[in-house]
């Protein structure tokens, strides 16, 4: 018997999904404007904890949505998150991201879109916001 056959009554497991990161920012005119998301990639990158990391557009800059579902999915993604870098919900995630999440859903059948939700309301913007206060407050250099 090989290691590819079954033994009688063996199940077994498939093999894992490979998970992509796809985040997803609005997208400027100005290009230093989109360096924000190229950085946030190249960190969740280097932070091994996903093998297909990738950014992308809504509009205005490149690449765009479908191009990154494309790119994860021809890196060997069987599921794609969609993870929205905008503050909250409105009418492009609504109606933009989840247009865009069924397309790519229809155009790659095998592989499974999940959009996530904006990023705000959450505590940590809460702190985040509280500590651009203080900076305010009490200026020091910016780390910005």
């Amino acid at each position: 018997m090989t290691n590819n056959e079954l033994r009688a009554g063996e199940v077994r497991e498939p093999p894992p999904v490979c998970t992509a990161v796809l985040l997803i920012a609005h997208g400027s005119r100005q290009p230093a404007a989109n360096r924000d998301l190229a950085e946030l990639v190249k960190r969740l990158e280097a932070s091994g904890r996903h093998p297909i990391v990738e950014g992308c557009f809504l509009e205005l800059a490149e690449p765009d949505l479908p191009t990154g579902g494309d790119r994860c999915v021809g890196r060997g993604a069987g599921r794609v998150l969609l993870i929205p870098y905008f503050l909250s919900a409105g009418v492009h995630l609504d109606r933009d991201l989840t247009a865009a999440r069924d397309e790519l859903s229809r155009r790659h059948p095998q592989v499974q879109f999940d959009l996530a939700a904006p990023l705000g309301p959450h505590p940590l913007l809460d702190q985040l916001v509280a500590i651009r206060i203080d900076e305010v407050l009490e200026p020091r250099a910016k780390p910005w």
